[in-house]
Formats: C-alpha cells, sequence, structure tokens
C-alpha cells in the first residue's frame, strides 16, 4: 500500500486531493491543525516520525492580505510560518524515511501570485515563491535518493480560503483566464494524481495549472 499525507486537511483542496486518492492502493492521512500544526515542530517531529510517506502534499494555507505599510508583524510571521516554514518542516521530517527507502514524492501547493503578486498580497506572494526555490533546491538535492519535489499552481479556486473575496475582485480575477472560468479543485486533485502515477521521470518543476497568461510571459 502506497502512504499519502496531505497537509491542511480540511480544506477544499485537500478534500479534493483526498477523493481523487481515494482507493484500496492508497492509505491516506489528511490531518487538520488540531492534528498536524505545521507551525509547531513538535507536532510535526510526533505526527511524522511513524509514519512512511511514498507522498507528501503539502496544502496547508493562510492569507493576511493587507498593504505592506498595515500590515502587523505578526500576520506577517503567520503567513510565513504556516505557508513556507510549515511545508519546509513536514518535508523535512518526511524526507529521511524516503532517503532509507529511496523513494518519495513531495508537492508544494504555491501560487500564481508567487510569480504575479498582486497589491495587498505580499506576505503570501512572498512565501509562495520561497516554496519555488525550496522546490528546485530539495529535488537537486535529492534526486540521486529518487525523491521528486514538485510544485503546483492550482489557481483561484472556489473554496472556503477564497470565500471572502468580494465579488467584485473574484470578477476581476476572472477577466484575466482567457478561458473565462476558474480552475476548480477536482481538477487539480486529478493532475496530482496523474503527476504522481504517471510522471514518474519529472521532478523540480513547477505547473501553473489556470488558464492566466501574463502579458510579459
Amino acid at each position: 500500500m502506497n502512504h499519502l499525507v496531505i497537509t491542511g486537511g480540511a480544506g477544499g483542496l485537500a478534500k479534493a486531493i483526498t477523493a481523487a486518492f481515494d482507493d484500496p492502493n492508497w492509505g491516506i492521512a489528511h490531518p487538520d491543525r488540531h492534528t498536524l500544526d505545521v507551525t509547531q515542530r513538535q507536532s510535526v517531529s510526533t505526527f511524522f516520525e511513524s509514519r512512511n510517506v511514498d507522498l507528501l502534499i503539502c496544502a496547508s494555507g493562510l492569507t493576511h492580505d493587507a498593504p505592506i505599510l498595515r500590515m502587523t508583524e505578526d500576520s506577517w510571521d503567520q503567513v510565513m510560518e504556516v505557508n513556507f516554514y510549515g511545508a519546509k518542516t513536514c518535508a523535512d521530517a518526511a524526507l529521511p524515511k524516503m532517503m532509507e527507502r529511496g523513494e518519495g514524492h513531495i508537492i508544494f501547493i504555491s501560487s500564481y501570485s508567487a510569480l504575479h503578486p498582486p497589491i495587498g498580497q505580499a506576505a503570501y506572494a512572498t512565501a509562495k515563491a520561497a516554496l519555488l526555490g525550496l522546490t528546485k533546491d530539495l529535488a537537486r538535492r535529492h534526486g540521486a535518493n529518487r525523491i521528486r519535489v514538485n510544485a503546483i499552481l492550482p489557481g483561484f479556486l472556489e473554496t472556503q480560503m477564497t470565500a471572502t473575496v468580494s465579488t467584485k475582485r473574484r470578477h476581476e480575477i476572472l477577466t484575466d483566464h482567457v478561458l473565462g472560468q476558474f480552475n476548480t479543485p477536482k481538477a487539480v486533485a486529478e493532475f496530482i494524481r496523474y503527476l504522481h502515477e504517471r510522471l514518474p521521470y519529472t521532478s523540480g518543476q513547477q505547473f501553473q495549472l489556470d488558464s492566466r497568461v501574463p502579458l510579459d510571459s
């Protein structure tokens, strides 16, 4: 049996990933923040110490959007701790057993904001951009151990995390999509399974899954 861990298990994307991998070949753990607090090293260490993980998907996320001059230091730190340091801590905890077995796959959920940060989202964009650098670093460092590391940029998804986005802002974001449609958690989850099972020689890559095509690309 293969073993999958999805952090941020109570989120809409995590639930879609759980459904996409729902078959007898997979043992799935999708802890919420009460079971696995990615910002607490002891919580992460305890959760991973007795687990062999074939696929780790770091999907925990948090936003505190505000102009940088009005953002508090605590809010900045919280966004960085959940989106970047939490993902790195979980990867660090899962890697030793992957290295012992000589195989494994880590997927970081990054964001379009990492490449094209909107005004007022500096902390989130910074954290998600840092994940892209971490993806390349870990892929280079652990490729010899047959450990893959990739990043997914899902696009704007209709989930609990985006529920507070205003109708006006939602329309503005949608107009940037050349297909005139948002991506869906189900489509992202199915791509992740395809990436893991059908692209075994792919590592160190980032995959943008929506239809935004910046003029400067």
